[in-house]
């Protein structure tokens, strides 16, 4: 199979972290290849030296025999290689020409030529069999036809390469049956297609070839005719589970006692029917790829969003369907967020304001603060997760990455709350400081409490779980007690497939 594009020896360094490594394959010219592996296997970061958004730390690209050097996203697209994102970028008030001609906009004279850019702009919607109009206002499309305005605008561009990456997540079926349709024509058209997606289901169906990272390196190449849905989940993950994360204390899991129930919990985010129980003494895995909207969840649980439909129960007492953080912390849950420099703790406090947050009238004194208390609990608790360093006046946006983490797990032990919701954990913090807050997960539970454990890392989530629930689009899809625990069976979970 002749070479189109081609990486070579491609590894990518990021300060702490080694995203690509030594990474080799090639890409057939008009194909439709698919790139698999599991969070964080470095698919997206391939595609971002492709698009020319940042340079490889060593190796090279090569397109047709020669080596393309891009110095940004624009040399890119000029050369002939686009990207329709996840994330649809679009402005909403613009009509679809306006949006499609974006930045290069045909001129009459000094003035911007809107016939010619509506003329040009309808030609190719009728080319990718559109019912829409240049004219609409892209606001009052759906997400489907928002898509094909990006897939319109890589064909403005005179795209050779056309990358996908998680195209369908926001589809309606029939969008993506429409959307597959045009992958085909293009294909057709000679024009090469890079296809990341977590559905195993549409990569047999659209793909020719796929393949696998894990943790940053090339696993192989599959040719998807030749393949299962079994080979390819078998190169996606395997490896040695206990060298990662481990419970180094038996389950303090009390099966009779369930202090938290979920009930057909439906939000408009896009989740629906989620219903599960957690246990006292409990660590509660929630995996899931992608769109799997398992932060939603715990969002609306904990009253930061809200929800259409449901109900929620903590120690047997329904929750108020329309229920505050503040509400739902004063019964005794607490979330650290994923996005812990925006949502955990506050830029400009010190450790003893932040680990405070959540918990400021334990230390009131008539209608003041008091500095001191706030302080003797900071260094207290601190103590307790091994804040590093444990002084109450240091400036939490000074601390790394893992001691920030546990100044926001601080500031949660100081509410006495009997749940804690963690979602990512562990994310973006260094080998050590995971082990610590592994520690700290297992002596949160010997105490009685009990931990919802969000994790996009195998390892994390099948290391320190006591039962793991998986989600997908939305979904519950699968729930492992310990014994079960396979990464085959959960990444199969994950992505849809059929479980043997």
């Amino acid at each position: 199979m002749e070479k189109y594009i081609e990486f070579q020896n491609i590894t990518k360094i990021f300060p702490g972290q080694k995203a690509l490594s030594d990474v080799s394959f090639s890409v057939a010219k008009g194909e439709v290849h698919a790139l698999l592996g599991e969070n964080g296997a470095g698919k997206s970061t391939l595609l971002n030296i492709l698009h020319g958004m940042f340079p490889a730390t060593e190796g090279k690209v090569f397109i047709e025999g020669k080596e393309v050097k891009f110095k940004n996203a624009l040399d890119a697209i000029e050369f002939g290689i686009a990207k329709v994102h996840q994330e649809i970028n679009i402005i909403p008030e613009l009509t679809v020409a306006q949006n499609m001609m974006l930045g290069g906009e045909p001129q009459k004279g000094v003035l911007l030529d809107r016939k010619k850019m509506e003329q040009e702009t309808q030609a190719l919607l009728d080319r990718l069999g559109c019912d829409f109009k240049a004219s609409d206002k892209v606001g009052l499309l759906s997400a489907g036809k928002k898509q094909m305005i990006q897939i319109a605008k890589a064909l403005y561009l005179n795209a050779r390469v056309i990358s996908f990456d998680e195209p369908t997540s926001s589809l309606s079926n029939a969008e993506v049956k429409t959307l597959f349709g045009i992958i085909r024509e293009l294909k057709e058209q000679g024009i090469t297609i890079l296809y990341i997606s977590h559905k195993m289901d549409e990569i047999f169906e659209i793909c020719d070839r796929a393949s696998i990272l894990r943790d940053g390196t090339y696993i192989t190449t599959l040719d998807l005719k030749e393949s299962t849905e079994e080979e390819l989940v078998q190169n996606m993950v395997g490896r040695d589970v206990s060298m990662f994360a481990q419970r180094l204390k038996p389950s303090c899991r009390d099966n009779n006692t369930v202090v938290l129930k979920v009930d057909n919990l439906t939000g408009p985010a896009g989740f629906e029917n989620i219903s599960f129980e957690l246990h006292k003494g409990e660590i509660l895995g929630f995996f899931g790829l992608v769109g799997a909207m398992r932060t939603e969840v715990m969002r609306a649980i904990f009253g930061a969003d809200p929800t259409t439909g449901g109900m929620v129960y903590y120690n047997g007492e329904a929750l108020p369907e329309k229920r505050t953080p503040n509400m739902v912390v004063k019964r005794g849950i607490g979330l650290v967020s994923e996005n812990r420099k925006e949502e955990g703790f506050v830029k400009n406090f010190d450790n003893a304001d932040n680990i405070a947050l959540a918990s400021l009238k334990k230390y009131m004194k008539g209608m003041f603060v008091n500095r001191k208390m706030k302080e003797d609990n900071s260094n207290k608790v601190g103590e307790t997760v091994g804040l590093h360093p444990n002084d109450p006046e240091f400036l939490t946006v000074s601390l790394s990455g893992g001691n920030a983490q546990k100044v926001i797990l601080a500031k949660w032990l100081s509410t006495d709350a009997d749940i804690l919701i963690l979602d990512e954990p562990t994310k973006g913090i260094d080998i050590g400081a995971k082990a610590e807050i592994y520690k700290l997960m297992e002596e949160i539970v010997a105490s009685g409490k009990s931990i919802i454990m969000v994790s996009s890392e195998m390892t994390e989530v099948v290391g320190m779980s006591d039962r793991i629930l998986v989600m997908r689009e939305g979904h519950m899809a699968g729930e492992l007690e310990r014994d079960e625990f396979e990464e085959e069976r959960i990444i199969t979970y994950a992505v849809g497939g059929s479980q043997s």
